[in-house]
């Protein structure tokens, strides 16, 4: 006779590949990706390798590798002044300014992905309040110029700005070209700023330090007046008045 054919176990492969690949499993699989990342960088603190205990490299290999680092632990929520500012400082303006576009593009890129595959599908649905429906409208259909106007204001966080691109339906494009050209102006002046660290008295070190306070203080104020509309309700609108027509005097 025949052996009877057990087919509860495709069933079983099936179901559990469907859990793993849910939108929720993704989900948990991105905080905790994000919790282990945040974890690293308090115990190890990636940073100070990157500033202080640089290896002996020369030319073209240490600048990938900084790049590359530089992508890396800006995913892994290292602030990026402190990378721009090491970058100056190891490279100078003309190598050290593009390593940082570079990686911060690379670090763009890496958290744009993660949120995309790994978020999207279960963060869509609860987009549900008017601030969060009109900011995912307007990332998706003017992705490169809501891109761009996030990545120059600087009191929005990086990381922040990428994962609400990534659960968005904005496309890989325009949001890596953002990425490069609005992040320009405000890494510039920190990297200018590390490479003249030690003549704290020179024009460009001076200049590259206005600049970082200037726009810190305008991204405070308008974080302080748009917490203070948000604060205080948008106006509510008077009644119209009808018009009366008089009645005839009998």
């Amino acid at each position: 006779m025949l052996d009877p054919v057990d087919r509860s176990s495709p069933g079983l492969t099936v179901r559990c590949t469907r859990v793993l690949l849910s939108p929720w499993s993704r989900l948990s699989l991105l905080v905790v990706l994000l919790a282990c990342a945040g974890t690293a960088v308090l115990v190890y603190e990636p940073q100070r390798l990157v500033a202080a205990g640089w290896p002996q490299l020369s030319g073209g290999v240490a600048l990938v590798l900084f790049t590359a680092g530089y992508g890396i632990c800006t995913a892994a929520f290292v602030p990026r002044p402190l990378l721009s500012l090491a970058a100056g400082a190891l490279f100078g303006t003309q190598l050290g300014l593009p390593a940082a576009i570079g990686g911060s593009v690379l670090g763009g890129a890496i958290t744009f992905g993660l949120g995309r595959f790994l978020g999207q599908d279960a963060l869509r649905p609860l987009l549900r309040g008017r601030w969060l429906t009109m900011a995912d409208r307007q990332l998706s259909r003017h992705g490169f110029r809501s891109m761009m106007a996030l990545r120059l204001f600087p009191g929005v966080p990086f990381q922040a700005a990428n994962y609400v691109a990534a659960v968005s339906r904005m496309g890989w494009g325009p949001f890596l070209l953002a990425t490069g050209l609005g992040t320009i102006p405000n890494t510039a002046a920190y990297v200018v700023a590390g490479s003249e660290a030690g003549s704290p008295t020179s024009p460009a070190f001076l200049i590259a330090m206005g600049f970082i306070v200037l726009t810190g203080v305008a991204a405070a104020i308008v974080a302080w007046r748009k917490r203070h509309r948000l604060r205080s309700g948008p106006a509510k609108p008077e009644a119209p008045t009808e018009d009366r027509i008089p009645e005839p005097v009998a």
